[in-house]
Order: structure tokens, then C-alpha cells, then sequence
């Protein structure tokens, strides 16, 4: 399933064009205070960087998705860490409009399919990635992207499953990601280092769209 496809299944508001394709960089966003998520987006949006994954990793997560559909219109803002069918039911009821997992289960992937929404399962060897293409699943997060064999490892698969794209996440830093967004099968990077912990402590928002903006410029050239 392509992000298009599952914009299909339901909900008319829904992002219908991939966030693989909306920018090179895909922002991990972990947050401590709701009260930061909407000015954090604005700043994301304003650098360049529209796709904004959110993740279930604090208890205000779902709070911070709703604020930032709700104020940010230009952001599409989407859910990370979803391990649970219920996880997905709240994302996508907070406003999420896209979902994105470490890892897949059957049962996960259809609660995520249901959701209506796009979504991004994660995987990090050759069998995941066929098992999921044999569900009609060609958009996918490949983590954790360094661990698991980093470009070299997403270069291997370009040959026998080039229907497959992905978006690498996991020790990916500015440095290293212009590499990744060079290969084929790479629609965007995962990342957190135009989040530096600093800069979020000190709510430094310029600094947080100075860096996004360099970040939505990281896209080689061809």
C-alpha cells in the first residue's frame, strides 16, 4: 500500500500525497510539554519541513498531535511509535494523518490499514520488507537505519525489491543523511538533529527553523 492508497480507504482530509515525498526529512518528535508543540511546529513548517512525526513515547503525545491539527494547518503531523491497535485508533482520533511504526505485526498493520490513514510499518531485513510487499505494502520505515546496515544495507535492496521505498530512521545525523536521500529507494530520512535537546529546553524556535531549513535543503541535487 502506498501512502495515496491509504489516503483512499476513508478520510477525505487526509494527506494524499505521500510524506516521503513532502520533504527530505521527516522530524522525530518527542515531547515533554504539549505547550510546546505548536510553536515547535510552526517553526518545523516555517524552515521547510511540513511532515511532522510525533511520537507515543510521553504521556502528552496525543494532546500535542490534536494541537497541532488543530493550529497549524500547514503541518502534516503524524504519529510515531504506534505498537498498538489502540494506539492507532487514538492517533488518528487525535488528528493524526499519517502513522508510523518501529516494527509490524499482522495484527498492527491491520489496525494501522483500518486506521484510514496512511502509514509507514517498519522494518529492518529483506524478509519483513517481502512479507509486506506480498500485502500490497510498498512505503515503509526501515529502522533502526544504522544499526541495521545503514546505506549499504538499503543500496542491497534497491536490486531485487525496487518497488519498495523507504524512510531510514535511527542515528541518522545531517552529515550522513544527504548519502541516504541519494539512494533510489529513499523518499525521506527520519531525524531528530534540528531538535537539539538545548534548543528545545530553552524553547529556542529560530534556532529549531534555522536548522530545519537547512535540513529541507539536504536533498542532493541530480
Amino acid at each position: 500500500m502506498t501512502f495515496a492508497q491509504g489516503a483512499a480507504l476513508g478520510h477525505d482530509d487526509v494527506v494524499a500525497t505521500s510524506p516521503l515525498d513532502l520533504a527530505p526529512v521527516l522530524p522525530v518528535v518527542v515531547l515533554q510539554d504539549a505547550s510546546d508543540a505548536v510553536p515547535l511546529a510552526r517553526a518545523l513548517v516555517a524552515g521547510g519541513l511540513t511532515a511532522i512525526e510525533v511520537t507515543l513515547r510521553t504521556p502528552v503525545a496525543l494532546d500535542a498531535i490534536r494541537a497541532i491539527a488543530g493550529e497549524v494547518p500547514d503541518a502534516v503531523v503524524g504519529a510515531g511509535t504506534v505498537i498498538t491497535p489502540a494506539q492507532a485508533r487514538d492517533a488518528v482520533a487525535a488528528g493524526a494523518r499519517f502513522l508510523v511504526s518501529p516494527g509490524w505485526t499482522d495484527v498492527l498493520l491491520e489496525a494501522m490499514r483500518e486506521s484510514g490513514v496512511p502509514f509507514l510499518p517498519g522494518v529492518s531485513t529483506a524478509s519483513e520488507v517481502v512479507a509486506l510487499l506480498e500485502r500490497g505494502v510498498t512505503e515503509m520505515k526501515f529502522f533502526p537505519a544504522e544499526a541495521a546496515g545503514g546505506t549499504a544495507y538499503l543500496k542491497s535492496l534497491a536490486g531485487p525489491l525496487p518497488q519498495a521505498r523507504f524512510c531510514p530512521t535511527g542515528g541518522i545525523g545531517a552529515a550522513d543523511a544527504p548519502e541516504y536521500l541519494a539512494l533510489p529507494n529513499v523518499g525521506c530520512v527520519g531525524g531528530t538533529w534540528m531538535l537539539p535537546a538545548d534548543a528545545l529546553a530553552a524553547r529556542d524556535w529560530a534556532r529549531v527553523e534555522r536548522l530545519a531549513r537547512e535540513a529541507s535543503r539536504l536533498r542532493p541535487q541530480v
